[in-house]
């Protein structure tokens, strides 16, 4: 310890820089005693010294204030030690802090590169969107003035069905007999001017007021003879006399319960008379074989049928039977074949230009239902889409023999909203939907370039439509609903006036 005290007054006193003139009292005992003295080379006094003992420097206020200092730079070691203990602990975490930070910055620029292209994906999807919904613009503009139109009709109603009231009263004036005579007699000359029409082929007339001037006769074709009965006992095939506005179909009538949940099925209209064929076409794809049926009795109760097989796959449900051939479009491609069934070749082929295939403008159930091809009592029909159009339907009439387009129309609904279409009198129906609740909504009228929506309910019995076709011969609708073979009975509306009465 006394080593300790000199050490660090010796210390202390260079420090100071202290130039000790005097010889400090000879007691060791009492005071400090100088041993040596020296200048170093910056004129600095170095001192040997002896600190007197313990006991004396106890009582020496400077030794009190070197021992407490002693203490303090003692006290102040230990704290550098431990502040340099945390300072290397720390600085360890702050290097692996560092490499988290740095791994972090990397994740950051990589979600912000991948944000990028997000955004540059969605940001072309919001553009395909658009540039699909644009076409839309013009419809909605049509929504518009048909609304109007709507509540025109609505005024028109209202005043029919006042006059309905007067008519009603003035009605209540008559006794029965005197109305039951009069109901015969409208009958027969009904009668007379459906002779006159069908003298005319399929002319249809237009004739002035009927019974006073107050009623218009509207003649709806009702007659069993000319309907698929509801019981199929006698299923008879006559010539169509004249043409007329769909108004109303009736309730389904299951014929069959056969193949997968797609398939067409069908009849000739052109057959001849006795000739009731059924000719049946399972799946919409990967499929060239036909099924023959003698009559539409062996259809029903039996499996008895002949095969044809198809040069080509079809594709789609829209095939038709059309005096003696198969009108199909080939799979995967826009190309429309007449198939011979008396030479099993193809008769004629012919591609429908710029029409979508292959899934592109399909009806709203898909399956390759691009082109549908249909027969009403004008001729053969191709239903279709185009990139030209929109992607909305495209109604074009084919020439049956070389396949080329006589004529086409350009619709405004989209293609693939359509549940399915047909044709009736020149008329194409098209329905909002294959599934649940479905009904007949629009219908485009090619004799005037027109358009309108209307209202008629079709029964979806099995809640799956994907084929639904006309058949003028029978004036019935031929479905596949769900692996079912249905048909519709059709009301047609026609509006004849006295003239030709």
């Amino acid at each position: 310890m006394q080593r300790v005290n000199k050490l660090l007054s010796l210390i202390v006193l260079v420090l100071m820089g202290t130039e000790l003139t005097q010889v400090l009292p000879a007691n060791p005992e009492e005071s400090w005693q100088v041993y040596s003295s020296a200048q170093d080379s910056e004129g600095r006094c170095v001192c040997t010294v002896v600190a007197p003992q313990q006991t004396m420097c106890s009582r020496d206020a400077r030794t009190k204030q070197l021992r407490q200092l002693l203490e303090k730079v003692q006290n102040m070691t230990q704290s550098i030690q431990v502040l340099d203990q945390r300072t290397q602990r720390d600085l360890q975490y702050v290097v692996k802090m560092e490499d988290q930070l740095r791994g972090l910055e990397t994740k950051f620029r990589q979600v912000e590169e991948n944000h990028k292209q997000n955004i540059a994906k969605q940001y072309k999807a919001i553009k395909a969107k658009m540039a699909e919904l644009r076409p839309l613009i013009p419809v909605l503009e049509e929504y518009k003035a048909d609304a109007r139109l709507v509540q025109q009709f609505k005024e028109e109603v209202q005043n029919l069905t006042s006059s309905l009231s007067l008519l009603q009263q003035e009605m209540g004036a008559y006794d029965y007999d005197d109305l039951h005579s009069r109901v015969v007699s409208l009958e027969e000359r009904l009668r007379a001017c459906m002779q006159k029409l069908g003298h005319c082929g399929e002319k249809t007339t237009t004739l002035s007021d009927l019974a006073a001037h107050r009623l218009n006769v509207r003649h709806k074709y009702t007659d069993p003879s000319m309907r698929v009965d509801a019981g199929l006992s006698n299923i008879t095939a006559k010539k169509v006399m004249a043409c007329g506005k769909l108004t109303g179909i009736s309730d389904a009538i299951t014929i069959k319960t056969s193949g997968s949940r797609f398939g067409s099925w069908m009849t000739d209209p052109l057959a001849p008379e006795g000739d009731t064929r059924v000719w049946y076409m399972d799946g919409y794809h990967n499929n060239r074989f036909v099924r023959e049926y003698k009559s539409m009795a062996d259809f029903m109760t039996s499996d008895n049928f002949t095969s044809h097989r198809l040069p080509h796959p079809w594709s789609g449900t829209g095939q038709v039977v059309y005096n003696g051939s198969i009108y199909f479009n080939k799979f995967q491609s826009n190309m429309i074949i007449k198939f011979d069934f008396k030479t099993s070749t193809i008769s004629k082929s012919q591609r429908l230009d710029n029409s979508g295939y292959s899934n592109t403008y399909h009806y709203a159930w898909g399956g390759h239902s691009d082109i549908d091809l249909m027969v009403d009592e004008g001729g053969l029909w191709a239903i279709y889409a185009t990139n030209q159009n929109a992607g909305n339907i495209v109604i074009s009439k084919l020439h049956p023999l070389t396949l080329h387009i006589i004529q086409s129309w350009t619709t405004n609904h989209p293609r693939r909203s359509a549940g399915e279409s047909f044709m009736i009198c020149g008329t194409l129906y098209v329905t909002n939907g294959y599934s649940g609740g479905t009904k007949v909504y629009y219908a485009y009228q090619t004799n005037s370039s027109t358009y309108e929506y209307i209202d008629i309910v079709l029964q979806n019995k099995y809640s799956h439509i994907s084929m639904l076709d006309y058949n003028p011969r029978d004036r019935a609708l031929y479905a596949w609903n769900n692996g079912h073979q249905v048909l519709y009975n059709v009301t047609l509306f026609h509006v004849i006036r006295s003239e030709q009465l």
